[in-house]
């Protein structure tokens, strides 16, 4: 079984709600990514969604577009993230993790070698932004042969017809936009994001999971009562920031910390 599908299985029979932390692969090196993955397990962050630096990441916000910068600078490639995962995975790391990418990066790796390579190296799941289920029908059908999940993002401006299309494309989760706009931590949520998330689960049995502007414990709690999961990402890669001028295992520890703060609103 999936990995993710196997976390959102335990979670439903335990009565839980899954909590995902995003981080931006290479930021600031690949063998410190390495280490905040491990670190994150520990800790009991529930799955990973990995991003793959790009120079145009257009739904992301200052905080990961800083992120993803350090990396390319840092030298990080598509392959070289790749070979990352199947490190983890030949030393025992078992949490879930997609790969959180543009299609840019895949379109030049070649969309069945990349589906291919990322599978064979313990991959769960792939979040494309600027792929629409329209124009992905090649890595679509490569990715359920492998058993790799697919998810698209379904926003508050999204239409109904256009959730139908999304939810029979989408395997693993779908992935609820919060907010309009782009990644970033808030002050505060939209009121209508629980109408929203009821419109959604009347037409998938998918779980839901939550993402943008999720950024303290309070609102991981908020997130969790209507939602079978939240991701955090810009918090966790400004905490990383700030972390930058001291030791990386101090980097690490201190950001797992923050990590496992931000989880306890996903028990309570």
């Amino acid at each position: 079984m999936n990995r993710i599908d196997k976390l959102y299985s335990t979670c439903k029979s335990e009565g839980k709600k899954a909590f995902n932390v995003y981080i931006c692969a290479g930021d600031p090196d690949l063998e410190t990514t390495a280490a905040l993955i491990r670190e994150f397990e520990r800790r009991g962050v529930d799955a990973i969604e990995l991003g793959v630096p790009f120079s145009d990441p257009v739904a992301d916000g200052p905080v990961i577009q800083q992120a993803a910068k350090r990396a390319i600078e840092a030298g990080t490639t598509l392959d070289a993230i790749i070979r990352l995962v199947a490190g983890l995975r030949k030393s025992g790391c078992a949490i879930p993790i997609c790969l959180m990418t543009y299609f840019n990066p895949v379109h030049h790796y070649g969309v069945e070698r990349f589906v291919d390579d990322a599978a064979d190296a313990g991959v769960d799941g792939f979040i494309i932004p600027d792929l629409c289920p329209e124009e992905g029908e090649a890595l679509i059908a490569r990715a359920r042969a492998r058993d790799v999940k697919t998810i698209f993002f379904i926003a508050p401006t999204t239409t109904p017809e256009r959730m139908k299309t999304i939810n029979e494309q989408s395997t693993g989760f779908i992935y609820c936009v919060s907010v309009i706009g782009i990644t970033g931590a808030r002050k505060e949520l939209p009121p209508d994001l629980r109408d929203h998330l009821l419109r959604v689960r009347r037409l998938t049995s998918l779980p839901l999971v939550v993402g943008f502007g999720i950024s303290n414990r309070e609102t991981v709690r908020m997130m969790c009562e209507m939602a079978d999961g939240v991701i955090v990402g810009s918090a966790i890669c400004k905490k990383i920031e700030e972390l930058l001028s001291g030791p990386r295992e101090e980097l690490v520890r201190k950001a797992g910390e923050f990590a496992a703060e931000l989880a306890e609103g996903a028990r309570t």
